[in-house]
């Protein structure tokens, strides 16, 4: 299995308002490290996963909807919580919309909050 990442940030800005999370019931912001992960079984006719540079420039363009933004107010998570594992999923699937390469098998996004602390969600693309 092949697999090809590329890296970006987000800023974001979100409250969690259930007693279950604690402190962060509060509006609070947040730094977001993102990874997007995609995999393929065999290169493609040009010896790569994906471009690189598609692959950053759809990951930013998904990002660029999310960064600064107050997500109790974006249309995407309304009625949910905007947790690091539903934040990775939009991410995840706004990107699979993106990028559509047959040969493509997998996408992981790794969401991390903090060196120590991270989720992910990884989906099929088949």
């Amino acid at each position: 299995m092949f697999r090809l990442t590329v890296r970006d940030h987000l800023m974001i800005a979100h409250s969690l308002p259930d007693p279950f999370f604690g402190p962060a019931q509060q509006m609070h912001g947040a730094t977001l490290v993102v990874e997007a992960t995609w995999s393929r079984a065999e290169l493609d006719e040009h010896g790569v996963v994906l471009d690189i540079g598609a692959a950053g420039g759809a990951l930013a363009e998904v990002i660029a909807d999310l960064t600064y933004r107050n997500l109790d107010e974006h249309p995407a998570f309304a009625g949910r919580f905007s947790t690091t594992e539903v934040i990775a999923r939009h991410i995840a699937d706004e990107l699979a919309e993106r990028v559509t390469d047959e040969g493509l098998t997998t996408l992981e996004v790794v969401l991390r909050e903090h060196p120590d602390a991270w989720a992910s969600y990884t989906r099929d693309l088949r």
